[in-house]
């Protein structure tokens, strides 16, 4: 199974998902991350605030960064690889590089709710 490794911009924690006014694209994506996950799939994700160590030792990802800049994150490497970059990977695109069949969303399926509402989050 190939290794995935996200190089996420700085966040306010590991994944974002954090805080009062919560971006949809890092909600959905960390959903993904542990569905696959929980597929048998090899994800790492470093944070540029909490691991720039991380970032330094990628030859890959400096170079990266030297040329594209932080803003040009997320990063994702695919055993060692560039993947994507400038967006998120979708659940298919994880699936894909994780060699694990995706479940198809049926067509009748509601989306999820969310358990925040108003002006208070859980």
């Amino acid at each position: 199974m190939a290794n995935i490794q996200v190089y996420d911009p700085a966040l306010c924690c590991s994944t974002g998902v954090c805080g009062v006014d919560v971006d949809q694209q890092l909600v959905t994506f960390a959903a993904d991350v542990d569905w696959a996950k929980q597929q048998g799939a090899q994800i790492e994700r470093f944070n540029l605030a909490q691991q720039p160590l991380a970032f330094a030792e990628s030859a890959v990802v400096r170079g990266f960064l030297e040329r594209s800049g932080a803003e040009s994150l997320p990063l994702i490497l695919v055993d060692g690889e560039v993947a994507l970059a400038g967006r998120y990977p979708k659940r298919s695109e994880l699936a894909r590089w994780a060699g694990i069949a995706e479940v198809p969303v049926a067509a009748d399926a509601k989306p999820a709710k969310s358990c925040c509402g108003g002006s208070r989050c859980c």
